[in-house]
């Protein structure tokens, strides 16, 4: 028995030690050389803060903002640790709900726009922190951001 137990802790040991510290460190550090601000998590800085990162979206409600996509995390949206899609299908009520509610905060927002509402701005993505909007849905919002803040709009960025 000790002829089997003590090469089988041994190997156990040595793989741990191998796939738990020396290949995370390895890759670590090789992520940090070749791509330092990936690795850092794409943070977005001022003055040295982090304001959040390039990779995840954040809750916007004030009309003056551009508006993301929803958030599928929860029980906060844009939970990083969270992530995870709404997993309801196109046919599922709550599902149909939910866009129905995000449509009319759109139209609240911005009563005089009667264009088509683009879907990425009431369907979550898959991780449900998607930062990206599509042209469509910028240009949605446009005349209501330029119109908050006092801006004309052809110098907005509409076109």
């Amino acid at each position: 028995m000790k002829n089997i137990l003590r090469p089988a802790l041994v190997f156990f040991f040595v793989l741990t030690l191998l796939t738990g510290v020396v290949y995370p460190l390895v890759v670590t550090g090789v992520a940090q050389m070749l791509f330092p601000s990936q690795a850092a998590g794409s943070l977005i800085l001022r003055d040295g803060k982090p304001l959040g990162s390039a990779l995840i979206g954040q809750n916007f409600s004030d009309p003056k903002h551009f508006w993301g996509r929803p958030s599928a995390t929860g029980p906060a949206p844009y939970n990083a640790s969270a992530s995870s899609g709404s997993n309801l299908g196109p046919l599922n009520p709550a599902l149909l709900d939910a866009v129905k509610a995000r449509i009319e905060a759109l139209r609240a927002a911005d009563p005089g726009n009667s264009a088509r509402v683009p879907v990425d701005l009431v369907t979550a993505s898959a991780s449900g922190l998607d930062p990206h909007i599509s042209p469509a849905a910028a240009s949605f919002q446009v005349a209501r951001v330029a119109r908050l803040r006092g801006m004309p709009l052809s110098g907005a960025g509409a076109g």
